[in-house]
């Protein structure tokens, strides 16, 4: 279990974190002797029934590879839980993809039948999949994406998905479906952006006005507006990849119902704007070093199908070490209000540059439609050789803490695997940052990442990927277990 930079536990005082020390076994039963920020951890991980809704904690990753057989015959292998916690299997074996990523459920969150799922592989294989959560019958409904990636249920009960394929004229695209139970087995055509064979081609259309970039993170606002990122790197002085925002040219009423056709998507049509922080010297305050703070929305130039990586250098926007996943803060948005986290993974493996989780607002839900807010970015996480490389992102309803997933290489120090780590919110102490995290996950496999987890209304079932396994099969897991009291205990700050 590691903590990161908050101070809020002190207020136990030293009494209460010599108890806990005892509790946990430190050497002391005072504090002579212990270091103090392990006092801290182990006081964390204490109260982790409290705070997380678990009844303990992983105190390390996982060294263990487990064998391909072991794996094939008994999948959950491939996992250890905190106490408290327990899995099965939702489909496994090879009939999903190799690649299993980003996942929506359907018809809704409270009583979802299915999972639509990215596969995330090339344009010869399945692109876009439907699983039975309690069969795990798995159907392909489209095949000839590029790196499917990026997948979420909309507010007006479409799936959009979207490709990971970088920027420029043959770069990811974002595409909308309509009626994914309905639609089976259709074939997409890149190059020329349409759908033929199947059942049910008609349900799908390209969504070209959000243009092409390597798309992961969505976070997608009831009245239509889009938030996303560009999975880039810098490379040889280039930014990295920014992030966007999508504003329709008709905003949709978040208390319509579903619509019964595609032309009704406010995806349809807008202008997309780029993120570029710091407003010092009337707005020239960018670049190199400003990766923080308050910033402004630059608008990208009109286009029938814009290359954003290229607009991105052009317009000097903010760039950050490949974006991953973003995340909706549900209790922010309930409220009137924009929040979103999402992970940035940096590069552990050769420069042990850790990655981050940050925090985006602006301002409330309609000021960020009138694009008249001002965005802030703001750190909640900062990564280190136990938390690094952090990939998806998951909200947890009732709670209001975070599931951050590893994708690292996690060699240093010597080998060992990827985790999940539940992380609390910021609460009402000075500064912005996660309260602090345990690790609640870790995974028997070398070769394996977490990825696309996503919880129900409840925040009581959790479904999540293990990518890449030892298998060379999709492998999907329902994680229960967890305590949720029924209301968001961040507590909230000041400063949101």
């Amino acid at each position: 279990m590691h903590r990161f930079g908050n101070t809020s536990l002190l207020a136990a005082g030293v009494a209460a974190l010599a108890a806990v020390a005892g509790f946990v076994g430190l050497p002391g039963a005072g504090m002579e002797g212990t270091d103090f920020g392990v006092s801290q951890e182990n006081a964390l991980a204490a109260k982790s029934q409290q705070l997380f809704g678990v009844k303990g904690h992983i105190r390390r990753s996982s060294t263990e590879q487990v064998s391909a057989e072991d794996a094939t015959s008994n999948p959950l292998s491939l996992v250890t839980l905190a106490k408290g916690l327990e899995a099965r299997v939702v489909t496994a074996g090879g009939i999903a993809g190799h690649s299993i990523d980003m996942m929506a459920l359907w018809p809704n969150d409270t009583d979802p039948e299915y999972i639509i799922a990215c596969n995330e592989q090339r344009t010869g294989t399945p692109g876009v999949q439907r699983i039975n959560i309690e069969t795990g019958t798995v159907e392909t409904i489209l095949t000839g994406t590029r790196n499917c990636d990026p997948m979420h249920r909309t507010p007006w009960n479409t799936i959009f998905v979207g490709e990971e394929a970088g920027g420029g004229p043959d770069g990811g695209r974002m595409y909308e479906l309509i009626d994914p139970l309905n639609t089976t087995d259709v074939t997409l055509d890149r190059s020329t952006g349409t759908f033929s064979g199947g059942a049910g081609a008609a349900n799908f259309a390209v969504r070209p006005a959000l243009g092409r970039l390597s798309f992961e993170g969505l976070a997608v606002y009831p009245n239509g507006v889009v938030y996303f990122g560009d999975e880039n790197r810098p490379a040889t002085g280039t930014p990295g990849g920014a992030y966007n925002k999508f504003l329709p040219t008709t905003l949709r009423d978040p208390a319509a119902g579903p619509i019964a056709d595609l032309g009704e998507s406010p995806l349809s049509e807008g202008r997309v704007y780029g993120l570029r922080l710091g407003r010092h010297s009337d707005g020239t305050d960018y670049g190199q070093g400003t990766q923080t703070g308050l910033g402004m929305w630059v608008e990208i130039p009109s286009s029938p199908d814009p290359d954003l990586r290229a607009q991105a250098a052009t317009l000097n926007l903010t760039g950050y070490y490949r974006p991953e996943d973003l995340a909706i803060d549900l209790a922010a948005r309930d409220a009137g209000d924009i929040r979103m986290c999402g992970n940035n993974p940096g590069n552990e493996d050769v420069d042990q540059n850790w990655g981050e989780t940050f925090c985006l607002t602006d301002g409330t839900i309609a000021a960020a439609a009138s694009n008249t807010a001002t965005p802030q970015v703001q750190y909640l996480v900062m990564g280190n050789p136990a938390i690094n490389m952090p990939d998806n992102i998951a909200y947890q309803p009732g709670t209001g803490n975070w599931v951050i997933h590893e994708d690292a290489a996690n060699t240093f120090g010597g080998p060992h695997n990827n985790d999940l780590w539940d992380c609390l919110d910021d609460g009402k102490d000075d500064n912005l940052q996660s309260d602090g995290c345990i690790r609640i996950g870790t995974l028997n496999d070398m070769t394996a990442e977490w990825t696309g987890g996503l919880f129900d209304a409840t925040g009581k079932r959790f479904f999540v990927s293990v990518q890449h396994n030892i298998t060379g099969a999709g492998t999907v897991i329902e994680i229960t277990g967890w305590h949720v009291p029924g209301a968001d205990r961040r507590g909230g700050n000041s400063r949101r």
